[in-house]
């Protein structure tokens, strides 16, 4: 029996739905029931009738999933697919930074710990960032925005506003320089160019498109251009094709492959189906501080 059959026979016994980030290997994509965006991925995680959520995704994905449906499995096939921005902030950092500016809310990105974002106000993925922070620039309160820098300024220039600003990056989209985009542009004349928001504002500069992994993948399908150049992580292209193989994808760098999103294998799911590994557990305490501000990011979605 093939590896796919042998993973949909056991994903049946145990009433069990795979989730994908688009980042992820093709071969996981496939497999999945849902392959999206982690404000997608988080919806299906709350909206989900299956006992078992394999997450193939990093860690605070499949926690956040757990966040949300408490009462599920959810595993981790891989429990080294971290991130490296959700490590670059931690619960004593943000309470300093919090305690500087008392009177301020705090959003977190989603790429964050589940302990991370307890102490927040509210949360919010690259795909309702905008949204998130138009809300609340109602409330007449000061910013923080932890911890991507990058997402943080190109959501500030858009609303001329400035928040209170984290340090944090994604190294993956950092790795994309603006020579990459330049140089695709020259070999690509017609090629219309998409950046994700977590990338340097030398690069977002450059693009036609500025948006989340789910948006771009509607902009190249809705978009009459036959010719794209993707500025994020190179999984995406694997989706981008298969829904439109009328059009053509150009990485915009070899270089931007998140290695903790290549972790996953179908090799692994079998075997966190077949053992129940890795399941998530958060503390319920953290748990149940941390929902409402997921909560909140869904209401804005």
């Amino acid at each position: 029996m093939e590896i796919q059959d042998r993973i949909q026979k056991l994903k049946k016994e145990r009433n069990a739905v795979i989730l994908a980030h688009n980042y992820q290997l093709p071969e996981v994509q496939d497999i999945a029931d849902y392959v999206g965006d982690s404000l997608g991925l988080s919806m299906q995680a709350a909206q989900t009738k299956a006992d078992v959520i394999v997450f193939c995704g990093v860690h605070f994905m499949a926690e956040t999933a757990k966040i949300l449906s408490p009462e599920k499995t959810v595993l981790l096939p891989d429990l080294k697919a971290g991130c490296p921005m959700a490590d670059m902030i931690d619960p004593e950092g943000l309470k300093a930074l919090q305690a500087k500016h008392p009177g301020a809310v705090t959003v977190c990105y989603v790429n964050t710990t589940a302990a991370v974002k307890a102490l927040c106000d509210y949360c919010c993925t690259s795909g309702n960032a905008l949204a998130m922070a138009r809300h609340l620039l109602k409330t007449g309160r000061d910013i923080i925005f932890v911890p991507d820098r990058y997402l943080a300024g190109y959501i500030s220039d858009q609303l001329g506003h400035p928040f209170i600003v984290w340090p944090g990056f994604c190294p993956t989209h950092a790795r994309i320089l603006p020579e990459d985009i330049q140089k695709a542009k020259k070999d690509h004349p017609d090629a219309k160019v998409l950046v994700h928001p977590e990338c340097p504002p030398a690069l977002t500069a450059l693009a036609d498109c500025v948006a989340s992994t789910e948006k771009m993948c509607k902009f190249v399908s809705d978009d009459p251009a036959g010719e794209f150049i993707i500025g994020t992580e190179l999984g995406i292209i694997h989706r981008m094709q298969k829904e439109n193989p009328q059009k053509i994808f150009y990485p915009a760098s070899g270089r931007a492959v998140c290695p903790n999103m290549k972790r996953i294998t179908l090799e692994k799911i079998l075997w966190s189906l077949q053992d129940m590994a890795h399941p998530v557990l958060v503390p319920e305490d953290t748990m149940n501080r941390a929902r409402g501000a997921i909560e909140r990011m869904l209401e804005i979605a």
